[in-house]
């Protein structure tokens, strides 16, 4: 479901904007800051950059400097600050609107052989996050005197501000894709900006950088030209964003976690104002592993389920069964001669376990006895399969022979995370459960050993799941009665059924693994 993006034509009421800020979507208020001061005196076409110059003189703030202008990476490898004097960047604004306005540069003897600008295009330097209010560092503030131009809406007026930020370009700059761990406002006094947003959930398509690293808010990925081949899933990025563009006068709320890229016109003047969340501020330090495996298991289970879907509705379930037919009879094998081939330890007693009625392989429908047959021929062939290699081994190096092909079987079944590349998983995921219960107990009934093999030596990591997920579908169906008679049948084939539990739960647990790496690198930007 995409979260569309708000847009207000007047200025909200707090209790408007609690509400706004609740739902964590983004929203612009249009004329928000129409009324500051600074919206009147900041303005280049009216003089605001000798107002600016005025107010702030010579004083020393801290630049962006980026060789990769017009974009401005904020990857610390890929820019420096520097020391500058206001007075100079203001000289290159003059500069640019001269230029712009087709008049003389602006010259100045001083300014102009300033050793900072030695070999550096004015377009390569932004001023970035310029602290105006700093609650947590006084020292770091560098523009308190415009302070008093500013008038924070009074919607925030309740909050506890942690920030409020002058950002000011000379020429056309672009941001990287990032997030903040604060909630924005981001005020447009002069110029325009272009801001594209994505939620959280769009993490994985923008390569977060690693949770550990310094730039860990920012994306790995370069949107003027994503590499595909590094960044598969960038290919969908731009289907989850939206963008909003924002004049002079115009204020837009990004909530934390929203990535957002933002395009600055020429001269463009912005102020920006962070504070907490109130789910930040209500995050108590001694919760934080608590919540950490919560949301990373969430995440989890989320991933598990993206990758091994369950259809759940009748339409869906047709589908399903129409797959199921087509996979089932596409092998060219006999599929009215479902006994044909068995193992020669098949004989096992199941009396005093069997509670149920004994499953008949003339009783199944088509759709099940060729999905019984599938499963059969998969067991048996692995098994005709292991005899060959084990008769081409001499008799000495035999043990050693059949040693490494378990381990080399056991690795291969270890690695198999996606249907498609299982024929069991995908035999059993086309099934639906009353069908694959009768399925099961046929197996049983008929073919004990070959379900034995089946559940210990061929159930890879997507079998199991896909298998437990039809298994809570059959407990739904079943009365309580029928599930333990279910139970009891499909375990009792086993001599150890513990040891079936445990290959069962083990396959499950890999897959659950393998979800849980594809969310740290997701959504953490960690690969193992």
């Amino acid at each position: 479901m995409q979260l569309q993006i708000g847009i207000f034509e007047e200025v909200p009421s707090t209790s408007v904007f609690s509400q706004i800020e609740s739902k964590n979507i983004p929203a612009v208020f249009q004329g928000c800051v129409k009324e500051w001061k600074a919206f009147t005196h900041w303005n280049p076409a009216n003089g605001g950059l000798d107002y600016l110059q005025a107010r702030v003189g010579s004083l020393n703030v801290e630049a962006l400097l980026s060789k990769t202008a017009p974009v401005f990476y904020g990857d610390l490898r890929s820019h420096e600050r520097v020391p500058l004097p206001f007075s100079t960047f203001i000289h290159l604004c003059k500069q640019r609107l001269a230029t712009s306005e087709r008049l003389q540069p602006v010259m100045s003897d001083e300014e102009d052989h300033d050793p900072l600008l030695s070999g550096v295009a004015p377009e390569q330097i932004y001023l970035a996050q310029v602290p105006i209010m700093n609650i947590e560092d006084q020292e770091r503030v560098q523009l308190a005197n415009l302070w008093e131009d500013i008038q924070i809406p009074a919607f925030l007026e309740t909050k506890e501000l942690a920030y409020v930020n002058l950002w000011m370009n000379n020429a056309n700059a672009r941001s990287s894709t990032h997030y903040d761990p604060h909630h924005n406002i981001l005020c447009v006094v002069a110029g325009q900006k272009e801001v594209v947003l994505w939620p959280p959930s769009a993490s994985p398509f923008l390569y977060p950088m690693p949770v550990y690293g310094e730039a860990s808010n920012h994306s790995s990925v370069a949107l003027e030209s994503p590499d595909l081949s590094l960044y598969p899933r960038a290919e969908s990025f731009m289907e989850y964003s939206q963008k909003v563009i924002l004049h002079a006068g115009d204020a837009l709320f990004i909530p934390e976690g929203w990535f957002h890229q933002v395009d600055s016109e020429d001269l463009t003047i912005a102020v920006n104002i962070w504070w907490r969340s109130n789910i930040t501020c209500s995050m108590l330090e001694h919760m934080d592993a608590y919540y950490l495996r919560r949301i990373l298991r969430r995440l989890t289970d989320k991933e598990m389920d993206h990758i091994v879907p369950i259809p759940k509705t009748s339409s869906q379930l047709e589908k399903q069964n129409m797959h199921s037919r087509h996979l089932l009879s596409s092998g060219g094998e006999d599929q009215g001669q479902c006994g044909g081939s068995v193992l020669a330890s098949e004989k096992k007693d199941l009396r005093g376990k069997d509670q149920q009625p004994r499953i008949d392989l003339h009783v199944l429908e088509p759709c099940a006895l060729q999905a019984l047959h599938k499963l059969v021929s998969l067991v048996h062939d692995r098994i005709n399969m292991t005899d060959h290699s084990q008769s081409e081994q001499s008799t000495s190096a035999n043990a050693f022979a059949v040693g490494l092909k378990d381990q080399h079987d056991k690795t291969v079944r270890n690695e198999l995370f996606f249907m498609e590349d299982d024929p069991v998983a995908e035999v059993l995921w086309t099934l639906e459960p009353h069908t694959l219960q009768n399925v099961l107990l046929a197996i049983a009934h008929n073919f004990p050993r070959t379900l034995e093999a089946l559940i210990l030596h061929l159930l890879s990591p997507v079998g199991a799941e896909i298998l437990t997920k039809k298994f809570e579908e059959m407990d739904k169906l079943n009365t309580e009665e029928d599930r333990n008679q279910f139970y009891q049948v499909f375990y009792g084939v086993f001599d150890d059924q513990l040891a079936a539990m445990d290959a069962i739960l083990n396959m499950k647990e890999l897959f659950a693994l393998q979800a849980f790496k594809n969310v740290l690198d997701k959504y953490v930007g960690v690969k193992i």
